[in-house]
């Protein structure tokens, strides 16, 4: 049985299977391949419970965890109208290829919908063409307000 629901941290049950999915999706090679820091393992949880922009979606099979979309409110200017961006994204290893994707994505767009937001983003890699391919089926696409001017290119500056 599959079930997919929106998580409450105050669960520890939630922040226990949210973490457990984090810390896999971070040791593998999309996720950076190394394990979270300890310091991110304690503070993490506490930290996005203080927050009001962020909704955490958890998806089960049989009572196991098996995948987290991981969100956060946005605005977008131009539209005037609140965003969700999907900031992790990660679906265990034993679970891959069961369709789960199509879980946790409908999930997000009905929070998105509730929530009166104009579109929902995210990030992928160049080379994740799995999760490339998934996301397209989804609808997802390129970004870009001028074909002439190209696709948008998510960068970072990375702040100590």
């Amino acid at each position: 049985m599959t079930e997919t629901l929106l998580a409450d941290l105050n669960n520890p049950n939630h922040a226990e299977d949210f973490m457990t999915v984090l810390r896999n999706y971070a040791k593998d090679p999309m996720g950076g391949g190394d394990p979270l820091p300890d310091n991110v393992i304690e503070s993490l949880v506490p930290a996005l419970k203080k927050l009001d922009n962020n909704r955490i979606v958890l998806c089960y099979i049989d009572d196991k965890i098996a995948g987290i979309a991981n969100c956060f409110f946005g605005f977008s200017s131009f539209k005037a109208k609140p965003l969700i961006n999907i900031h992790d994204f990660a679906i265990m290893p034993e679970f891959r290829g069961q369709g789960l994707s199509k879980n946790l994505l409908d999930k997000v767009e009905e929070i998105a919908k509730e929530s009166d937001c104009c579109k929902i983003t995210l990030e992928v890699l160049e080379n994740n063409h799995k999760a490339k391919h998934v996301y397209q089926v989804f609808g997802f696409e390129g970004y870009e307000l001028n074909p002439e001017m190209g696709k948008a290119v998510f960068w970072q500056k990375t702040l100590s």
